[in-house]
């Protein structure tokens, strides 16, 4: 079975951001699935979609400091003007983390680590609403004999 829908994630500002329960509760098809596939995709160039540690949000906030050094917002390379945006720095952090991330889905659930969780990572300071694409590949739990 194949099944996609978007989601649709409220603005949020620059940084790491726990999004799985919205992904979760977005998508309760996932409950039929025995075995199968999410992969999710979002549909902007200044956010990423990332799987890492969620038992302490420290870490995340942490982990944004080096991209911010590495990759500033006014960079002497920043030659795009189109409208007045820190557009360099965005792309390449959207190039080194990525615009999709892939999930198993085992008995129902997502079959994360017990420390991982899916992070968007906004690359903007004041960020849009964002728009995923959930596509999932499953097959569907057995119906339950009630005989």
């Amino acid at each position: 079975m194949w099944t996609q829908n978007q989601i649709l994630l409220t603005a949020k500002s620059r940084g790491f951001h726990l999004i799985t329960t919205e992904i979760i509760d977005a998508l309760p098809i996932l409950n039929t699935i025995e075995c199968g596939l999410l992969h999710l995709f979002v549909k902007q160039t200044s956010a990423s979609l990332i799987i890492n540690e969620n038992a302490n949000p420290a870490a995340n906030q942490e982990f944004v400091m080096p991209f911010d050094e590495s990759e500033p917002e006014k960079s002497p390379y920043d030659q795009y003007d189109y409208d007045k945006n820190d557009k360099m720095s965005i792309y390449l952090k959207n190039c080194l983390l990525g615009s999709s991330v892939s999930i198993p889905i085992t008995h129902g659930e997502l079959n994360l680590g017990i420390w991982q969780g899916i992070y968007l990572y906004e690359h903007h300071k004041l960020g849009a609403k964002r728009s995923l694409v959930a596509t999932i590949l499953g097959q569907s739990m057995p119906l339950k004999n009630s005989a």
